[in-house]
């Protein structure tokens, strides 16, 4: 199994051997904050259970965090950012950009398809609807940086050669919705187990068909402009 499915979420919330005794505080009470909300959903989670399951007492959370309400927002933003920067890091100077790609949607699958990322879109979706500002803030701290870092890749591979892509944004989204296509939605409804490995990677080789059926490098030779080839006599 890859490096990227065991260790993504530890790389993303694991903290630095020298961090400061406010900061390892800080990121305790995230992690229990995590478990309690993901039990309860937002509305069922209260700041007491929070404080008694971070360890700390209840003053003590509320010098972090003085409602709910910032707790959530500061834990939901902070994982899908750092798991932004942990999945999307790509090496533009890798000349093979369909292993690059490869290896992205795998990690990208993998993390998807797991139980608790599911539980937390669900529970973002959730606490959206009464409070829009938390979903959006979701939504740039995870799914735009992924998109971000994917695009300025493209770019690059775009003025490398190796792809032919007019909107690199877009392109960005389509590979990464052709990863997920016909798994993500049956994961959130509850339909059917985790996606097993082989699954996994039957997805992402079809994800990688069209996608460089679509954006692969053009042929100059097959071009509109291209000289004829003689025809045989």
């Amino acid at each position: 199994m890859s490096a990227v499915h065991d260790s993504t979420r530890d790389q993303a919330l694991s903290s630095p051997a020298d961090e400061s005794p406010e900061n390892a505080k800080r990121r305790q009470i995230l992690e229990g904050a995590r478990k309690v909300f993901l039990a309860e959903g937002f509305d069922g989670a209260s700041m007491g259970e929070i404080a008694k399951v971070a360890g700390v007492s209840k003053g003590t959370l509320y010098v972090y965090f003085d409602s709910k309400e910032r707790l959530f927002a500061a834990l939901t933003t902070e994982e899908k950012r750092g798991l932004a920067e942990v999945l999307f890091k790509l090496d533009a100077n890798d000349p093979d950009v369909r292993g690059v790609l490869k290896a992205l949607g795998l990690g990208y699958l993998r993390r998807m398809g797991k139980p608790e990322h599911i539980s937390s879109i669900r529970m973002v979706m959730g606490a959206a609807e009464k409070f829009p500002h938390l979903g959006q803030a979701f939504y740039e701290a995870g799914p735009c940086q992924g998109l971000a870092r994917l695009g300025a890749y493209f770019d690059r591979q775009v003025e490398a050669g190796r792809l032919s892509i007019e909107d690199t944004h877009v392109a960005a989204q389509h590979f990464l919705d052709l990863c997920v296509s016909g798994m993500l939605r049956r994961l959130l409804f509850s339909v059917g187990e985790p996606p097993t490995e082989a699954e996994i990677q039957k997805n992402v080789e079809h994800a990688l068909r069209v996608f460089f059926a679509a954006y692969g490098p053009k042929d100059a030779s097959s071009g509109p402009s291209a000289s004829p080839r003689p025809r045989a006599l």
